[in-house]
């Protein structure tokens, strides 16, 4: 069980609703990173548990899909060739996979959701505010508990 918390800045006035730390639930890994172009905090997905595709082969009319397309739609690959990474809020409002059996994980690299062009860093609480470099300071009861 995952969980997000507040924080806050004193000065600027800064908030946001990340981990703080990676984290984990049953079906992903997050991580906690702070774009320097964005100079925003997010949580960003970086393993994911999908349905493994051949198993889906004989088993998508059981998940009451017409193709299998269309649970990979949203993990679909861009013409370089590179897996487009899922943001966070729609891996929490992905529903269970009904009838699968086999399962595998993706793994992607930590990417800004804004942009995959932005320049990223692994962020831990204690750490500094992404605006103004004064320290963060959590909330004691966790925000989200997430699965």
């Amino acid at each position: 069980m995952g969980r997000s918390y507040w924080f806050e800045c004193s000065k600027c006035g800064y908030g946001a609703k990340v981990c703080g730390r990676a984290d984990r639930g049953l079906n992903c890994f997050v991580r906690t990173i702070a774009c320097r172009d964005c100079k925003e905090l997010y949580d960003a997905v970086y393993r994911l548990k999908v349905p493994d595709v051949p198993s889906l082969a004989h088993n998508h009319r059981d998940l009451g899909l017409r193709s299998r397309s269309q649970v990979t739609s949203s993990l679909s690959r861009k013409k370089s060739g590179k897996r487009s990474v899922p943001s966070f809020q729609m891996v929490l409002n992905q529903l269970p996979y009904k009838g699968v059996s086999r399962f595998k994980w993706l793994e992607f690299k930590l990417l800004c959701p804004v942009s995959e062009y932005h320049r990223v860093e692994v962020w831990d609480y204690p750490g500094k505010c992404p605006k103004c470099g004064i320290f963060l300071e959590k909330n004691v009861i966790p925000f989200r508990v997430w699965d």
